[in-house]
């Protein structure tokens, strides 16, 4: 009885994790949590200035394709993205304030979209103050059980009057 109650106890700790990373039948509420948390993941990775941790969450190789608020007009790529989040994190002295609200996210089994607001700030290190607001808008695949960004567009309303962006909008 004894070997049988092990015997069930290690099948059961070999394919309990099993089942629980597939999760081929995940319900879009399963899915929308993962995704709510990999955006949690994002947030704390950034506040942290932990560029490998960020670059976790995307999609690796030439998966990733991003449309972000600074030149050049396009980044292709995990690689071509990670340098450009380098040089976002060395501009900040000390820590990076992090947030993100109005989280939208609607996910099916493979594919998945969210948008949201996502607020930075700090000292640059030049001792000056950064401040600003942009929108952001994520595309993400399920890849062998992970979700990962496939695509990001970041951007910020621009003033039509004056040509400017608009960097600390609100509805």
């Amino acid at each position: 009885m004894k070997r049988g109650i092990v015997c069930l106890i290690g099948v059961a700790a070999v394919t309990l994790p099993l089942a629980v990373s597939a999760r081929p039948h995940a319900s879009k509420a399963d899915n929308r949590a993962a995704i709510e948390a990999l955006e949690n993941q994002f947030a704390a990775a950034v506040r942290a200035k932990d560029l490998d941790a960020i670059m976790k969450v995307y999609a690796p190789g030439n998966d990733l394709f991003v449309f972000d608020v600074v030149p050049p007009r396009q980044y292709i790529g995990a690689e071509a993205y990670r340098k450009d989040w380098k040089g976002f994190l060395e501009m900040f002295k000390g820590p990076v304030k992090f947030t993100i609200s109005d989280l939208t996210v609607d996910a099916g089994k493979k594919m998945a979209y969210s948008h949201s607001v996502q607020h930075v700030s700090g000292t640059d290190t030049k001792g000056k103050r950064v401040d600003f607001t942009v929108r952001v808008t994520d595309v993400y695949r399920n890849m062998k059980s992970d979700w990962h960004i496939v695509h990001e567009h970041v951007s910020v309303p621009v003033n039509m009057d004056t040509g400017k962006p608009d960097m600390t909008s609100a509805p």
